[in-house]
């Protein structure tokens, strides 16, 4: 049996993860900083959970301690948890810019160093990093969210390409979906050809990369051309296909939940 943790598990994809990995009889611990959340879902789902601040370190150390101590490690780690602030880059607090980062781009970081020993030891294990498709391009009203996804990407592929030359640690999986129907993103507009996700089914995918070592995996398909068009395509073309289909305008009206 498989033992999975899945940061910012208490709700939306998170909690999708978990519900897929649990219905695959795998034990799954569900790691979040909102407590009382937290334990109404574990509560919910039937699993365990560890409350953790992933832009903490001594909180990290401390969640470890405590999985260690329940189950004596993990099989697989999905690092999950994001927060997102729209609007004019100037609009937005500093605070906030600064925030954006120290759980999307930092946490990630700590907490994959953290549990990385216990992955080292397992034969079979994975590690799951959920980017975003705005890890792929630039995002108005999305700035700091953006970037901080494109070093998610860029830590994911170098992770990989790390476990492949030295040919010791766990698969990596990268995740990019765009807009999902979790209410983070309440308000934005989905581009054209991209349908807004369904967390269940987002969930469901990742597992099923995951199990299968996958190593991206893109959502929905038009996805997987954005990094050949940017790189390919004249700047010019580039920047009327965005806003054509309503890249550029897709944060507008962000308002979040």
């Amino acid at each position: 049996m498989e033992t999975v943790l899945v940061t910012g598990g208490a709700s939306g994809i998170g909690r999708a993860i978990a519900q897929e990995y649990i219905a695959k009889g795998a034990r799954v611990i569900l790691a979040d900083k909102n407590r009382a959340l937290l334990q109404s879902t574990a509560r919910s789902l039937g699993c365990d959970w560890v409350e953790m601040d992933v832009t903490s370190s001594s909180s990290i150390k401390k969640a470890r301690a405590n999985v260690i101590k329940k189950v004596g490690g993990v099989d697989v780690l999905v690092n999950n948890a994001g927060v997102v602030f729209g609007g004019r880059f100037e609009d937005v607090s500093v605070e906030r810019h600064s925030l954006t980062y120290q759980v999307n781009t930092l946490g990630p970081v700590l907490v994959t160093h953290a549990f990385y020993p216990d992955l080292l030891s397992r034969p079979g294990s994975k590690i799951v990093f959920v980017a975003s498709a705005s890890g792929y391009i630039g995002l108005p009203r999305g700035t700091t969210y953006a970037s901080s996804k494109w070093s998610i990407v860029g830590f994911a592929e170098s992770l990989r390409a790390e476990v492949e030359e030295t040919g010791r640690g766990p698969s990596v999986t990268l995740v990019c979906p765009s807009y999902v129907d979790t209410g983070l993103f309440a308000g934005a507009k989905a581009p054209l050809l991209t349908p807004l996700l369904h967390a269940g089914d987002v969930g469901r995918r990742i597992v099923d990369a995951a199990e299968r070592g996958r190593p991206v995996l893109n959502m929905p398909w038009i996805v997987n051309i954005i990094p050949w068009i940017r790189s390919v395509l004249p700047r010019f073309l580039y920047k009327a296909i965005l806003r054509i289909t309503g890249v550029t305008r897709s944060m507008d009206d962000w308002h979040g939940r």
